[in-house]
């Protein structure tokens, strides 16, 4: 792990962002992230075989991102949901109050964060996610027909395991009130990692609102690049998760 560029007093929230090569668009992304706040970044390469990493490096070597930025290297691809992983276990090690969480595929808006933080700032909810489907005014672009079916199926078996009546159960921008957070224990390494988010915060009685944001696909091509681009396996998968969690529910 690299450590900080500079030596400024640590912010309260800090800002997480999963990288996987995503050379196309990283420099953009952190470059609006840092436009529209002052927070701690995070940086979690999960071992991205682009040139991901070199332009990461070169961003915090040059300081074009003011504040502090850190960076975590995975020397291969672990997973979406173990860079999360990671990043949650960096903010609980170093003490953040807040964990703002967004994607690096310019499918969130950076202009969003300061809402999303000062909303779970307001102490009402430990949990603030995004929704791409809260809105139709913000639904810019039209979702690939397998990710659409597939979320709407899982999103409503979460909601009425949950009660959360959440819209959008795999968006990855989110906040957090770490105290809270900390109660979950986060195995899921893969892309199922939001669901068994959603079912430990239901059994740990956490709070969840949720805020409209814009639905992007920047790559309407873009693949899961494993089993998972098969819808069925991917439903079957998430499935498993889910009543994995449920079954650990009813034990305890």
């Amino acid at each position: 792990m690299n450590n900080m560029i500079n030596n400024l007093p640590k912010t309260e929230s800090l800002i997480l962002v999963p990288i996987y090569n995503e050379q196309k668009h990283i420099f953009n992304v952190l470059r609006e992230v840092r436009k529209y706040s002052p927070e701690d970044l995070l940086v979690v390469n999960d071992g991205s075989t682009d040139e991901s990493k070199e332009i990461v490096d070169e961003i915090a070597s040059c300081a074009k991102l003011k504040g502090k930025l850190v960076i975590i290297n995975h020397l291969e691809n672990e997973g979406y949901g173990k860079s999360l992983i990671d990043g949650i276990n960096f903010a609980r090690d170093n003490n953040y109050r807040y964990l703002l969480t967004l994607d690096c595929d310019e499918q969130h808006e950076p202009e969003l964060i300061p809402q999303f933080l000062e909303e779970i700032k307001k102490g009402n909810f430990e949990i603030i996610s995004g929704s791409r489907y809260l809105s139709l005014q913000k639904q810019i672009d039209a979702p690939p027909e397998d990710r659409y079916i597939i979320n709407s199926k899982i999103t409503g078996l979460i909601s009425e395991i949950t009660g959360y009546a959440l819209t959008d159960s795999f968006c990855g921008f989110k906040a957090y009130r770490m105290e809270s957070l900390k109660k979950l224990e986060l195995t899921e390494n893969g892309y199922g990692l939001p669901l068994q988010l959603w079912i430990q915060a239901y059994k740990n009685n956490l709070t969840v609102k949720e805020l409209p944001v814009s639905l992007i696909y920047k790559d309407r091509g873009r693949t899961f690049g494993n089993y998972l681009d098969d819808p069925k396996k991917r439903l079957a998968y998430y499935q498993k998760i889910i009543d994995s969690e449920v079954k650990k529910c009813l034990m305890y």
